[in-house]
């Protein structure tokens, strides 16, 4: 079976938006939820693992709680020493990995007994006024084309959790909303991200004229008092690793 996601053209979506400046309000976000979780648990961590594209100030952030911290890009997990950390945090990769249950179980491995679980990623709920936007567009060329990312919904993360061999699994959402004055402030936002389309199954052809415009119109009909709001679902999870 085909990958989904392509998860190089991830790698090099991501350089590209950290070279010319990335957009991470998003991430930003998530990374303050975890802070805030942190300071509720009444321990210092040893040994912190982080996963994913952090700022550079988040690891500086990380060291007031925990004695140090590694981090790494998602590639690189397999590459860890199972049981070497206490704590792992994982924002913003894990709904574009093509294999959830396995990637999940791989962090559980990198943990020792007794160690905590922490992170965040975009959930099902996330860009409709994009996914309307794109049906109009396949309306006017005729056929159906994978534009936006499947999803993983909320109600499944505490039991893909528990499936990895994790303990007392938490799960929020967190539906954040922002508001655009056009569809091409959007995609200029999710370039930002790199989080534009990495499916495999992806055209690689460019829409039509008419079907841009489809899509302009589309999306511009959500608009009150000349912006759009769109919906950015963050899933938040917390789980630890068994006792003994």
């Amino acid at each position: 079976m085909a990958d989904l996601f392509d998860e190089k053209l991830r790698a090099l979506r991501r350089a590209r938006a950290d070279r010319k400046g990335p957009e991470r309000f998003l991430h930003d976000r998530a990374f303050e939820d975890v802070v805030d979780r942190l300071s509720l648990v009444s321990r210092r961590f040893r040994s912190a693992l982080f996963v994913g594209d952090a700022s550079p100030q988040w690891r500086e952030r990380l060291l007031e709680q925990c004695d140090a911290v590694d981090v790494i890009d998602p590639d690189a997990l397999m590459q860890v020493q199972p049981g070497a950390y206490d704590l792992c945090i994982a924002i913003g990769w894990l709904d574009t990995v093509n294999d959830l249950p396995t990637a999940l179980l791989t962090l559980r491995f990198a943990l020792q007994e007794d160690s905590l679980l922490l992170g965040a990623f975009a959930g099902g709920d996330t860009l409709p006024a994009l996914r309307s936007a794109m049906r109009a567009a396949d309306e006017k060329t005729g056929a159906a084309t994978p534009h936006v990312h499947p999803r993983v919904e909320p109600s499944a993360v505490a039991g893909l959790l528990s499936d990895a061999g994790f303990a007392m699994p938490v799960v929020d959402v967190d539906r954040v909303n922002v508001s655009y004055t056009s569809l091409w402030d959007l995609v200029r936002d999710l370039r930002a991200m790199g989080a534009t389309n990495l499916l495999t199954a992806r055209s690689r052809k460019p829409l039509t004229r008419e079907a841009v415009t489809a899509a302009v119109n589309q999306f511009a009909l959500e608009a009150e008092s000349g912006r759009v709001t769109e919906r950015f679902e963050l899933i938040h999870f917390a789980a630890w690793t068994p006792h003994g």
